[in-house]
Order: structure tokens, then C-alpha cells, then sequence
């Protein structure tokens, strides 16, 4: 892939996770008061999430020195949290991170009897912003839908050449840099 096409879908990326925080932003104000999660909190920062190759292609081009020259966090723990419990990445963080702590909402269809299909809603928030109204009784715009972006980031991918839209750990950045 040539570099400006590279260069312009890295752009592209930023744009979306600008989008991104400005959704979340307005999130984060309407459930102001039961959001406990601010600087410093880091339970949510664990290992094993995975990112499309689109955004760990970004932690690569902005993060190079610390996937070269610095050892990924302790094993349990998200490998860009600091000793510190701050975020190494924090400006180029993942989408994945970007939506941590608020009101998370998404769509499930299954398969049910007599050739119905059937459409489940789920609903999830950290366990430490549970605390005020039930997120089963929130408004649907009260929460983060999880999917549209998740396609725009696949396409993303896609423009970039990734065919394959299997996801990658945020741990593996470290070990595919040191072979």
C-alpha cells in the first residue's frame, strides 16, 4: 500500500474517533451523575481486547517507541497502562476504549422456532457506573449502540487491504514488533 493512501486512511481513523469522543461526550454529560470512572480509573483497562488491524496499524505509525524500545504492561493488564495506571496511548486509544464506563446497548438475532427470527436487545455498563436508573429502562439514545461504528472501522480496515477483518490483541503489537 502506498504511503499517501495509508497516510489518508490514518486521517480518516482520527476523524472517526474525533466523531467518536464527541458521542461519547454527550453521553458522559447525560449520565454525569452516575459515571465514576474518570482519570486514574483503569479497571476496564484489561488484556485481551482486541482492535482491528486499521487501528493497531494508527498505535504503530504514533506509538513506535514504546512498541521498539518499551515492555508491555503486566500481564492481566491492558498493555499500554502504565505502572502509573495512566494510558501510554491515551490520544490514539482505541475505539474499544474511547466507549468504556458508559450505558453500552446491542442487537442480537438468533435463529427461532417455526423460521421466526428473533432480535434480542442486551444492555451492559461497568460495574462501577451501575449505581442510579436501570439501563434496561433507559432510552435507546441514552446509550452507546454498539455495530455502526464497528462497521465503519471495517471499512476502514478494508481500505487499508485487510480483506481479513479478524481483530488482533493489543498485546500482540508488542510481540509482532520484536520478531
Amino acid at each position: 500500500m502506498d504511503t499517501n493512501n495509508k497516510s489518508e486512511i490514518l486521517q480518516a481513523l482520527t476523524r472517526l474517533h474525533d466523531e467518536i469522543d464527541r458521542q461519547v461526550a454527550v453521553l458522559t454529560f447525560l449520565h454525569g451523575e452516575r459515571l465514576k470512572c474518570g482519570r486514574g480509573c483503569n479497571s476496564c483497562c484489561v488484556d485481551d481486547l482486541t482492535i482491528f488491524e486499521v487501528e493497531a496499524e494508527n498505535i504503530r505509525f504514533h506509538h513506535a517507541d514504546i512498541l521498539e524500545n518499551g515492555e508491555p504492561g503486566m500481564v492481566g493488564n491492558c498493555p499500554f497502562l502504565a505502572a502509573e495506571g495512566n494510558c501510554r496511548i491515551y490520544s490514539h486509544r482505541p475505539y474499544v476504549c474511547r466507549t468504556q464506563g458508559i450505558p453500552l446497548r446491542w442487537i442480537e438475532e438468533y435463529e427461532g422456532g417455526e423460521d421466526r427470527e428473533e432480535v434480542l436487545e442486551y444492555r451492559d455498563i461497568c460495574p462501577l457506573n451501575e449505581e442510579g436508573e436501570p439501563i434496561e429502562e433507559l432510552p435507546e439514545d441514552a446509550c452507546w449502540t454498539l455495530g455502526p461504528i464497528e462497521g465503519r472501522l471495517a471499512a476502514l480496515q478494508i481500505e487499508l487491504g485487510g480483506n481479513d477483518l479478524r481483530r488482533i490483541a493489543l498485546r500482540e503489537l508488542f510481540r509482532k514488533r520484536r520478531e
